[in-house]
């Protein structure tokens, strides 16, 4: 008679020699619907009457974006904003102005405002 042991060990040995039976499924890793973003645009305003001056401009290559921007603050300076992102480091901006701070003096005042508008005028004779 054999040793049990030894049965034992050839029925291991032989279970893990055999293929396995059951099938095995398997999917391709996915693909992506879209491709990596792709742009540049920019556009400036300058409105003279209105005082308004200010810009955009960005370029996006996949995760590397950069640009910048500008306003003309009330008090006559040009802020600039330059940024830039590359992958997951974040935004990273550049504050600058360009000139110099101008503050008016204020023009003295003597009691209330005075209305700058007329009566109406009767529209019946």
């Amino acid at each position: 008679m054999k040793d049990p042991a030894f049965v034992l060990a050839v029925l291991v040995v032989a279970a893990i020699a055999l293929p396995d039976s059951h099938p095995t499924y398997g999917y391709p890793a996915p693909t992506p619907a879209y491709a990596p973003a792709k742009y540049d645009f920019n556009y400036a305003v300058n409105d003279q009457p209105s005082g308004n001056d200010f810009g955009h401009q960005e370029a996006r290559d996949g995760d590397n974006t950069q640009g910048s921007y500008y306003v003309l603050l009330p008090d006559g300076r040009l802020q600039r904003v330059t940024y830039n992102v590359n992958g997951d480091s974040g935004y990273v901006a550049d504050i600058t102005y360009e000139g110099e701070a101008q503050y008016p003096t204020p023009k003295a005042s003597y009691g209330p405002p005075q209305p700058s508008y007329k009566p109406p005028t009767p529209s019946y004779a």
